[in-house]
């Protein structure tokens, strides 16, 4: 098993349009082979010291694949390709982390 920890940045102000057109892919991505989570977060406020400051452009991505041929396959999927086309106005910029259990 592998985890994904994607930090998508959006544009100003465009964190909800992101996010709108994210869930609408989520059942796709669910469905993919391999597949064993993927959802997005946002940051939370708390009081929690060594918490890094809230980001209000960035939505984060958490997801977990059984193998990293699962995480090849999706994101060469057609609907990946779709969902990359809708967002790219909305996206400044994408980084993955590709994590293995320790």
């Amino acid at each position: 098993m592998i985890h994904v920890i994607a930090t998508i940045e959006v544009n100003d102000g465009k964190r909800d349009a992101f996010l709108s057109e994210f869930h609408a892919n989520v059942d796709n991505v669910l469905a993919e082979d391999g597949c064993l989570a993927y959802g997005p977060a946002i940051d939370a406020a708390t009081d929690i010291e060594v918490q890094i400051p809230v980001r209000d452009n960035v939505v984060t991505v958490v997801e977990q694949w059984e193998s990293l041929d699962a995480l090849h396959a999706h994101l060469a999927a057609p609907h990946m390709a779709t969902y990359r086309e809708a967002v790219k106005d909305l996206v400044k910029g994408v980084t993955l982390q590709i994590l293995e259990p320790a």
